[in-house]
Order: structure tokens, then sequence, then C-alpha cells
């Protein structure tokens, strides 16, 4: 979900600090309500697709196959040919 949203965040020019900004909170909060630990709330991700103007479920919405990497946490892209 986390990369879904900074993908949502780079097309229409918007930063983090931004988004938190607009929703309420700190960046330091969104950031860890969006990390891999984290727990977002419904209220937290309803006011996120209201910025980035989608709805909830585009927030979950993956583009192609990827996995997180258990060591490092970082995403890893996979292309099946």
């Amino acid at each position: 979900m986390e990369s879904r949203i900074k993908e949502l965040l780079k097309e229409r020019g918007i930063t983090i600090s931004n988004l938190a900004e607009q929703i309420g909170t700190t960046q330091t909060s969104l950031s860890r309500a969006l990390g891999e630990n984290g727990n977002p709330t419904y209220d937290t991700l309803n006011k996120i697709a209201k910025v980035l103007d989608v709805d909830m479920s585009e927030l979950f919405k993956s583009n192609g196959l990827s996995l997180t990497c258990p060591h490092c946490g970082k995403e890893i892209n996979i292309k099946v040919e």
C-alpha cells in the first residue's frame, strides 16, 4: 500500500509532507502509519484517498507483481516472461 500511495503522490506532484499537512498530521506520523509495521486507520486512509482524488480501494492496488524483501523491506518487482 505504501508504494501505491507514493506512486499516486508522484503522479500528482504531491510530497509526503504536503499530504500529511492536508490530512492534518505530521510527516513522521504518516510515514509511521504507512510503513511496513504501520496500521493506518480507516479515517486516515479515507483522507488520503480524498486528497489524491481516488477511491480508497485504489490505495491497495498493485501494478504488476512485487514482493517486499523480508530483510531490507525494499520492494522487489517481478517480471513474468
